[in-house]
């Protein structure tokens, strides 16, 4: 599949995301906080995206085409806060899906070729799910593997932030608002033991959610995304903000054989 992308084209992209986000403003320090939250994530998976993609050999367009994946993969994101105040998809609505009809709405990839849209829209479609489809052109398959591991990178980097934060500093958005409540849940557990991406049904406090995060390593695609997970200590970090517990220690043997 041939990929044409210029650089204008991206440029206008870029104008028109930051003119969006800047229509959610609120008065309240804090929901204010969850909207600038949003749009430096994605500003910064768009560099973890063209980093591993050059590390990836892709050329000039390909790289393009992977930042607007990227640009646009949580456009649904502030919509959904403003409307349900809550970035938790099970309560709301699947942000993925309601940015599609967002960039659908706006006419944004109007301009591209049939084939280029289609591969943004499903990558985008699939950059949360659980699993890949198993049936998908080998191109759109790439660039979903490569937006999920560049978000998962980020995502890492911004849940550790937050709970090694002052209790008070917390940003409960973050954590789903789930409670901070002792212990662990059986099925999440068997999961990760068995090399299994968790289920977001089987999480029932923080502590289910913090080893689901862990987990992620289970679903990485790329030889660079490993290299940073480890450079930058993540799995290490989320091991020493969970309770001492052999089962946990069973865990995070499994985890790190997969690094």
């Amino acid at each position: 599949m041939q990929i044409l992308i210029n650089e204008e084209s991206l440029t206008e992209l870029k104008n028109w995301f930051a003119n969006y986000v800047h229509t959610f403003q609120y008065d309240e320090p804090e929901k204010q906080q969850n909207i600038d939250l949003k749009e430096d994530h994605t500003m910064r998976v768009c560099t973890e995206i063209s980093n591993i993609g050059k590390q990836l050999v892709l050329n000039d367009d390909q790289l393009r085409l992977a930042e607007i994946i990227a640009l646009l993969h949580d456009i649904g994101r502030f919509e959904q806060y403003a409307r349900y105040n809550t970035f938790r998809d099970r309560s709301s609505e699947n942000h993925a899906e309601l940015g599609i009809r967002i960039i659908e709405q706006f006419g944004l990839l109007n301009s591209f070729d049939n084939t280029i849209k289609n591969v943004i829209l499903r990558a985008i479609k699939y950059h949360n799910r659980h699993s890949l489809p198993l049936e998908e052109t080998e191109t759109c398959l790439f660039y979903s593997k490569l937006i999920r591991d560049a978000d998962k990178l980020d995502i890492w980097k911004v849940v550790i932030d937050n709970y090694y934060r002052n209790e008070e500093n917390k940003n409960g958005a973050l954590e789903l608002k789930l409670p901070d409540t002792p212990g662990f849940s059986d099925e999440v557990y068997n999961e990760l033991i068995n090399k299994n991406i968790v289920n977001m049904k089987h999480i029932r406090n923080l502590n289910d959610y913090k080893l689901l995060q862990a987990g992620w390593v289970f679903d990485i695609n790329f030889q660079p995304t490993l290299d940073c997970i480890k450079k930058r200590r993540y799995i290490e970090l989320i091991r020493a903000v969970l309770p001492e517990s052999r089962k946990i220690d069973q865990v995070f043997e499994v985890i790190n054989s997969c690094q």
